[in-house]
């Protein structure tokens, strides 16, 4: 049960340039330790092989206008490098199975297409983040003959594959050659198609002593976002800005299959607020390319109008940076093969219009940033409703989901909550008292700007 007190997660280290809208914000601000750019942003996750009929870089600028649009802010783009041939699963192979690092996979065209296609999206507005797989390479990379001293080895010599990824190959990251020509060729993509930063793949199995140099050496080219496809606190500490919000994600499924209850979230934020960097940033999502191939995100795991009340939460909460997969706003209901070709039709958009909303509160709302504190209230439906505000200076927000199957009526009570409210989603103005009541559909929410 929640007690009657609010507790806060976060801390408050606002300055006047905290309180700007991103709009205001320069390239190389810093907020809380990070790239002031991202505090209000968001991610999608372009699948280029299966975006468009083409799978070209070319093809996917057709879409620039309409993300935009839709509110996107950052174009993370799974690996864009050629896939190695040895060992190679099915007809296409794994984006992760990488076959030169500083190349372009000819499928995707060529190195001038990506350039262009990079320049389009900042002409636009967008930030670029490319994935970077640091700890395999694919079964035919050069590196394999050329630098043997590479890879990790068996007893008998052999280049060893980890799990059952057997497209692919071990690096050494022992050996002071190989990081430093890692890093190098992370730098390539800075300097070449100025990218706004990497998401790293599996960053948890690459030491921190390769961590804490590379994030340093490249923050030093360009005031870029690092995030990790991680869920460890250290990482954060290594230099990281954002680490994957699994346990949360996990969480989320839970309370919707009703195996766990909204407390049991909270209790975990609590957690992660004693044991996490009080800056540290968590993507939280619904869906990403892994879950939705193996796992039946989102479609089987919050299937209809379960995925809503969730998706609020994953841009809401303390810590968020919201991540939305491709073809999550039509939606494409059905797993995207990870080794073959499946194009992705957008036609219903069912799904942008209520991104737009999230979208447009984060960034015009300071109380999104990551570090804005955070309040929980208690409710009489604690095994049913999540209630929250987020505050930063004169901002506020008021989050109410239900996250069950029934219909829910309960009261708030807070006189700070009384006066003039938005919903974001139909931009109507409501009064709130101090004893204000509310009522939800079946996994029902309603989200709140309140004027102070």
């Amino acid at each position: 049960m929640l007690k009657n007190s609010v507790f806060v997660l976060g801390i408050l280290l606002f300055s006047l340039v905290a309180c700007q809208t991103k709009n205001d914000i320069k390239e190389s601000e810093i907020i809380d330790g990070h790239p002031a750019w991202m505090m209000q942003g968001n991610v999608y996750e372009v699948n280029i092989r299966q975006y468009t009929p083409e799978g070209t870089f070319r093809a996917f600028e057709a879409h620039l206008d309409r993300l935009r649009d839709m509110g996107v802010h950052t174009l993370w783009f799974m690996p864009i490098q050629p896939i190695s041939k040895k060992d190679r699963k099915g007809t296409l192979g794994s984006y992760y199975a990488v076959a030169d690092y500083t190349g372009i996979n000819p499928e995707y065209g060529t190195m001038d297409d990506w350039k262009h296609l990079v320049e389009s999206a900042h002409a636009k507005g967008f930030k670029v983040l490319i994935d970077w797989v640091p700890n395999h390479s694919g079964a035919d990379h050069y590196w394999l003959t050329k630098h043997p001293d590479f890879y990790v080895r068996d007893s008998s010599g052999n280049a060893i594959s980890q799990f059952d990824w057997t497209d692919t190959r071990k690096l050494n990251h022992s050996n002071p050659e190989l990081r430093d020509t890692m890093i190098e060729q992370m730098k390539f993509w800075i300097r070449t198609s100025n990218i706004d930063g990497f998401r790293c793949d599996m960053a948890h199995l690459v030491p921190q002593e390769f961590w804490i140099p590379c994030v340093q050496e490249l923050k030093k080219m360009k005031n870029i976002f690092m995030l990790a496809e991680a869920d460890a606190a250290w990482l954060h500490t290594a230099g990281f800005d954002a680490t994957y919000g699994w346990p949360e994600f996990h969480l989320m499924n839970d309370i919707a299959a009703g195996k766990k209850k909204p407390t049991d979230l909270v209790n975990f934020l609590q957690q992660l607020d004693s044991t996490f960097p009080a800056n540290a940033i968590r993507l939280r999502f619904t869906s990403n390319h892994d879950e939705n191939s193996w796992n039946k995100a989102d479609y089987g795991t919050l299937p209809g109008a379960i995925h809503a009340p969730f998706s609020v939460l994953t841009h809401t909460l303390p810590r968020s940076l919201p991540l939305v997969y491709s073809g999550q706003e039509e939606p494409i209901l059905r797993a995207i093969p990870f080794f073959e070709k499946d194009t992705m039709v957008f036609k219903q958009l069912g799904r942008a219009a209520f991104y737009q909303s999230l979208y447009r509160l984060r960034k015009n709302n300071v109380a999104m940033q990551p570090n804005a504190p955070c309040l929980f209230y208690a409710t009489s439906l604690p095994e049913q409703v999540l209630a929250f505000t987020r505050e930063n200076g004169k901002s506020k927000i008021l989050v109410l989901v239900n996250l069950s199957a029934q219909p829910v009526n309960f009261q708030l009570k807070d006189a700070k909550l009384a006066g003039k409210a938005r919903n974001i989603f139909n931009n109507s103005t409501e009064s709130l008292s101090v004893d204000a009541n509310f009522a939800l559909d079946a996994w029902g929410y309603k989200v709140y700007e309140l004027n102070q």
